[in-house]
């Protein structure tokens, strides 16, 4: 099912059911795969088990280039001219997060918007950020993977209605085959998602402590867009039981603590459960090393192509999901450190722009996680856990 660009910025109805939603952390989103499964979990809690009666609502699905509605079927007459449906929700086209369709069921799931959403990935650089959420809505159609193909559609229609409002007149070079073909182009350094997938570049350590000693090290986020939403090893006191090991190396990605899995938590969560060993004697850890530098390599053809993300001080803030960007691993609350072998680590928030704004052909970025940039040349005081 293919619809006209005028028809989805209209916007088009779909027949469904409303099972019901469920809300859940979604502190570093990771690939494709972890989305799925966190859909499939919303599946889970919201269907009922086979053999129980399923409560749900006879809805319309309402989706367009601006929004995403959620409609009561009953028609209200207000007057003879004016017949209306109750909306029962309403979400920005650009919140949503993820669209599943699981047999004959949709997931729908939308980032819950705060009063400054808008500058929500910029803020939490410079404070603590609280943990975002995602609702997942569940449907039941006939339609499940048309409403899907509807909803990926619709983004790529505001797409290009966004570049005709911002001066570009004839944007009918991006087809979506001609973009698709530079986004298939991308890739991430390192082959990244195979190498977590892969069981031989996990490594189990064992640290010896005493009882009551913390473990000695600082972790932060892995950053949106990254592969594994897991945390990251920041900093070790030079004292501690993981220094004085010699079994770590900052940037080790910390699968597992103890048996606990700390893949998908939030920070805090993770913070906690490495908080939890204190009292041991010893602490079993899987980690997969990797540099604490992460290297970008984007092919960007012409300067027509969107990079697809935003930079504040050398801070990556805002990230275009499924953009050149996102497929080349670029990733938010970043720092970047090198721009194609030069360094932007003092070089004016205008001047890093202008060099991104004008590259062509294969950019070369080398960028870490703003914490652990801050933490490693002395800004900040790090808190070992």
């Amino acid at each position: 099912m293919v619809h006209e660009p005028a028809v989805l910025i209209e916007g088009v109805l779909f027949r469904a059911r409303y099972l019901g939603s469920t809300q859940m952390m979604c502190e570093s989103r990771g690939s494709k795969a972890a989305r799925m499964a966190q859909a499939q979990e919303a599946v889970a809690r919201v269907k009922a088990p086979e053999g129980e009666i399923q409560p749900s609502t006879e809805i319309d699905l309402f989706i367009s280039t601006e929004k995403i509605m959620v409609l009561n079927t009953d028609l209200q007459r207000i007057s003879d001219t004016d017949v209306r449906q109750d909306i029962l929700m309403d979400h920005a086209l650009r919140t949503i997060s993820y669209i599943a369709d699981i047999g004959d069921l949709v997931v729908l799931m939308a980032r819950r918007m705060s009063a400054s959403s808008s500058d929500e990935h910029c803020n939490q650089v410079d404070g603590i950020r609280k943990t975002p959420k995602v609702i997942c809505h569940v449907f039941e159609s006939d339609e499940a993977s048309f409403i899907a193909q509807s909803i990926g559609q619709a983004f790529q229609v505001a797409y290009v209605e966004f570049l005709r409002a911002n001066g570009i007149d004839d944007p009918s070079y991006l087809r979506q085959i001609d973009y698709q073909e530079v986004l298939n182009s991308q890739e991430l350094l390192g082959d990244e998602l195979e190498m977590f997938a892969r069981k031989e570049t996990q490594k189990d350590v064992v640290v010896p402590k005493k009882s009551g000693e913390p473990l000695g090290i600082v972790v932060v986020e892995s950053g949106w867009g990254s592969m594994l939403p897991t945390v990251v090893l920041a900093h070790m006191n030079p004292s501690g039981p993981a220094a004085r090991s010699n079994l770590l190396n900052i940037g080790d990605q910390i699968i597992n603590i103890n048996g606990i899995s700390l893949v998908g938590l939030p920070l805090s969560a993770a913070q906690a459960n490495i908080k939890n060993v204190k009292t041991a004697t010893a602490v079993r850890l899987t980690v997969v090393s990797t540099p604490p530098v992460v290297e970008v390599r984007i092919r960007r053809p012409d300067t027509k192509y969107q990079l697809g993300f935003s930079v504040q001080n050398g801070v990556i803030c805002s990230l275009l999901r499924g953009g050149i960007a996102e497929r080349g691993g670029i990733r938010v609350g970043h720092r970047i450190i090198e721009i194609n072998n030069q360094s932007v680590v003092a070089v004016a928030h205008d001047r890093i722009v202008n060099m991104l704004a004008t590259a062509i052909g294969e950019i070369h970025m080398k960028t870490m996680p703003t914490s652990m940039f801050r933490l490693l040349t002395g800004q900040d005081t790090p808190q070992y856990i």
